[in-house]
């Protein structure tokens, strides 16, 4: 018989990373990690898709993804992203829903698929982790309240000097590499390429930002930072 304990525990020290589950014993991680099943995506392949079943909750342990919501029109919008390491599709493993949205790996990933009958259970025998994932559904609800008040409440101007300023918070300084196209950053904005593109062009003519390919420097950031809070 196959001896899996070293196997589990180099697994339940991986689950040890996040925070969710840090507060488990050595002998609870490794009864977890028994149950998971690892699985490896390439840069754009899709966990799972909007509407699917939920088979149970994926653990991100390496990489990172995003949470894509599609209109039936065909638009998109990123809902978060949610780089390593990262618990995602925590919600229908609760409610017994489908999948509400889908998950794509922005990069090389591995993920830990616990399947849902698993997981309950396992959540039954350790209640504070439920407790735990209310918190989490506290945030990512915050989170998810944020985005509908900028999608109605401000238009794509606004959201558009919003993200650079918070990019250039991420970066540490005015100046950044834009990482993303311009078709990724109208998912997150809920609009589409040609908007996102034509609204750089005018922060530049206005004197807000410099273009230079994918390189972005912040000229009045104080500009930017009023225009992002101009009240409609």
């Amino acid at each position: 018989m196959c001896d899996n304990h070293g196997v589990n525990g180099a697994k339940g020290a991986i689950f040890a990373q996040n925070e969710l589950f840090s507060g488990l014993s050595n002998a609870d991680l490794e009864q977890l990690a028994a149950r998971a099943q690892p699985r490896d995506y390439a840069e754009g392949e899709i966990l799972f898709y909007e509407g699917d079943p939920c088979v149970g909750v994926h653990l991100i342990t390496a990489g990172a993804v995003k949470i894509v919501k599609t209109t039936p029109s065909g638009r998109q919008l990123v809902l978060a992203a949610q780089p390593a390491p990262a618990t995602v599709a925590e919600v229908p493993v609760f409610d017994g829903g489908p999948y509400p949205a889908t998950v794509t790996a922005t990069e090389t990933t591995r993920a830990y698929l616990i399947p849902r009958n698993d997981f309950l259970a396992f959540c039954k025998l350790h209640p504070e982790l439920a407790l735990r994932f209310l918190e989490v559904f506290g945030g990512r609800l915050r989170q998810l309240v944020f985005l509908v008040e900028r999608i109605t409440f401000g238009n794509v101007r606004q959201r558009l000097a919003q993200r650079l300023l918070d990019l250039a918070q991420a970066a540490g300084g005015k100046a950044f590499t834009l990482d993303q196209t311009h078709e990724e950053i109208a998912s997150y904005l809920g609009t589409v390429r040609e908007v996102v593109t034509r609204n750089l062009g005018r922060f530049q003519s206005e004197g807000l930002i410099r273009l230079n390919r994918r390189e972005i420097l912040l000229l009045d950031a104080d500009g930017l930072r009023a225009e992002a809070e101009t009240e409609l």
